[in-house]
């Protein structure tokens, strides 16, 4: 029978009704762009009052979608960590209220071991065992995964997230939201090599990340110290196109560098990498040419599943196949805690 999964991390809200064998029946996605667009970032109290307007219309299409009926569902599902309180709050009031309505059982979803699962819906055979790398706009993380649900986490960033630091630059160079996109695209025609910046912690023995100080040195490079009114800086298109590049070659430096890393040093042979900056064509590019160079299989979520969305909310199913299923009690855990 097939389960219902629920995602509402952060400004997405999803649904979608996965069969028993991991394929997709159905499926809705609510997008809020348009609400965090004049903001140049995600607000959290926008983002969880738009779900909860969402919330029900987006599993009503999913379902409907499947061509199924609630009677037809085996549980439901839900990310309950990390995320944004508000957001989160909404997807597991929404999934724990039809658990008792339906008489459903409730099965919780790590929003990132998610992004990873990704990765395995997504290929013919087994990924595992295998290095994951999460890149997402909150997250950046390692893992040694000997299973879907076996991961032991290695290191992640310390500050900002590679794709925070994508929205960051996107904002001081007047670009459009969400700022990843835009920030690529404009890479795609500059000189990576105009600028040099930062790779922190490149040379680190440890798994762990850090962009802030590379965010610190685009914004130097564009207003110099002290000033802090982007808007005021005219810059050429050329001269935006290569502070992209730069920052882009960066971000991509340091993520290939550290996964390679791990790879080596843990003796697999396979490197999985899902999250939104997954989606990103340099850091596919950069990633495909290294795992060649180094003998090592590379799997990269497809780009519609690197975004949030629910089909990742698949690997219910295998907490469901060992017999985990959550209370009604359950409760939100927002942030990111080591060994998550």
């Amino acid at each position: 029978m097939p389960i219902l999964t629920i995602e509402s991390t952060c400004d997405e809200t999803a649904a979608a009704v996965i069969a028993a064998n991991g394929s997709v029946l159905g499926d809705a996605i609510a997008t809020q762009e348009t609400l965090h667009e004049q903001f140049r970032g995600v607000v959290p109290e926008v983002a969880a009052r738009a779900h909860v307007e969402r919330i029900l219309p987006v599993i009503d299409t999913a379902i409907r979608r499947a061509s199924v009926t609630p009677n037809d569902l085996d549980a439901i599902a839900v990310a309950d960590r990390p995320g944004l309180a508000g957001s989160l709050l909404v997807g597991v009031v929404a999934a724990k209220t039809l658990s008792v309505a339906w008489n459903k059982p409730l099965v919780t979803v790590n929003h990132l071991h998610a992004h990873l699962y990704a990765c395995q819906l997504s290929s013919e055979s087994t990924v595992y065992p295998c290095i994951g790398l999460v890149v997402s706009g909150g997250h950046t993380s390692l893992y040694l995964c000997h299973g879907p649900l076996e991961l032991k986490y290695l290191g992640g960033t310390i500050d900002d997230a590679a794709g925070e630091a994508f929205d960051k630059v996107a904002a001081m160079l007047q670009l459009d939201f969400p700022g990843g996109p835009a920030v690529s695209k404009l890479a795609a025609t500059g000189n990576r090599k105009a600028h040099s910046f930062p790779r922190s912690l490149i040379h680190d023995p440890k798994d762990d990340f850090s962009f802030s100080g590379l965010k610190t040195a685009v914004r130097y490079a564009i207003v110099g110290p002290g000033q802090q009114d982007f808007s005021k800086v005219s810059l050429s298109p050329q001269v935006k196109a290569d502070l992209c590049a730069s920052f882009e070659a960066a971000v991509v430096d340091v993520l290939v560098s550290k996964a390679e890393r791990a790879v080596k040093r843990h003796q697999v042979k396979r490197l999985i990498v899902g999250g939104g900056v997954a989606a990103n064509r340099y850091l596919r590019e950069m990633l495909t040419k290294s795992a060649n160079t180094n003998d090592y299989q590379i799997v990269i979520a497809p780009p519609e599943w690197c975004t949030d969305n629910a089909v990742m909310g698949a690997l219910a199913l295998e907490k469901i196949a060992r017999g985990e299923f959550a209370s009604l009690d359950l409760d939100i855990t927002p942030g990111l805690q080591r060994g998550f």
